[in-house]
Formats: C-alpha cells, sequence, structure tokens
C-alpha cells in the first residue's frame, strides 16, 4: 500500500513536466542588431527570461494547453541606459538618464500535434515620460506582462490570428 502511494505521488510530481510548455524566443533582425551594437547581448538573454515567465503564468492561470510557442521580439526600447550603453558612453548617467520605453512582440502557439491555436502581435510603449518606468528595462518587461495576459486568453477563447496595441 505505502509503495502504490509513493508511485502516485512520483505520478503527479512527473506528470507535470509532461504538459511543460516549450518557448521559443527569436529577435527580428533589426532588435538583433539593436542588441549586438548598442544594448548588449545579455539584455536579450534578460527581456527573453521575462517573457517565458510571463506566459508560462498566464498559461497556467487561464487553464490551458500550450505544446509549444514561438515569440519574436520586434522591438524593445529601454528605460535606462543598459550596461554596454554606459560602457560605450562614460559620461552616461544611469540615475540621471530616463526615457520611455516598451516592447512589441508577436508570437504563434501550437498544440501537441502541430496545429497552430492561435498568434497574436502585441505591442505597448508608454507615452508619458512622467511615467516611465525607474529600471532599465520596466515598461518592456510591462509591455511583456499585458502581451502575455492577452495572448494566454485569447488562447483560451480560441482566437487566431490579431494584432493588439
Amino acid at each position: 500500500m505505502k509503495y502504490a502511494f509513493a508511485a502516485a505521488a512520483l505520478a503527479l510530481m512527473v506528470a507535470p513536466g509532461a504538459l511543460a510548455t516549450e518557448i521559443v524566443v527569436g529577435y527580428s533582425q533589426d532588435f538583433q542588431e539593436a542588441l549586438e551594437d548598442d544594448y548588449g547581448v545579455r539584455e536579450g538573454t534578460y527581456l527573453t527570461e521575462s517573457i517565458k515567465e510571463d506566459l508560462m503564468r498566464e498559461f497556467k492561470k487561464a487553464g490551458i494547453d500550450v505544446d509549444h510557442v514561438t515569440v519574436t521580439i520586434e522591438r524593445a526600447v529601454p528605460n535606462k541606459p543598459t550596461m554596454k550603453q554606459l560602457g560605450d558612453k562614460p559620461g552616461l548617467d544611469y540615475g540621471a538618464s530616463v526615457s520611455i520605453g516598451g516592447m512589441e512582440l508577436s508570437a504563434t502557439a501550437f498544440d501537441a500535434s502541430g496545429v497552430e491555436m492561435g498568434s497574436l502581435t502585441y505591442d505597448w510603449f508608454e507615452t508619458d515620460i512622467r511615467n516611465a518606468g525607474l529600471t532599465t528595462w520596466h515598461d518592456a518587461r510591462r509591455a511583456a506582462d499585458r502581451f502575455a495576459s492577452k495572448f494566454a486568453k485569447k488562447l483560451a477563447q480560441g482566437g487566431m490570428d490579431e494584432a493588439e496595441s
């Protein structure tokens, strides 16, 4: 009996991993060049992880089973200078430099058989400098959070192609 209980507990621990969503985040050619030339490549990794976390949270909250998602960061603008920008321009002041930021994303979700479940193109950029975020990618992260919420709701409703701002 206790072995059956242990086996059931192990199955419950392993089962969620089988339903894990694969999220692949890539960059448009323009954003890839911006990372290499202006922002620094490590900034792309930071944004990628943020997007993945937001999507996983929202998919779980919506109770939808997505096998894999491809996301493209079309454009992203920081609120504060990145480490590369600070290194490239020594007179730049991180504390005093503030700008409006945001991000444009596109994504497509697929079920386990490879059938497209839906896609979304979304962008959000702050429009008022008084509301600009206090960290490097604050507004871009806000855009990613909003994108993930809208995408999960759309997939839960069975929607297809759509562009939103």
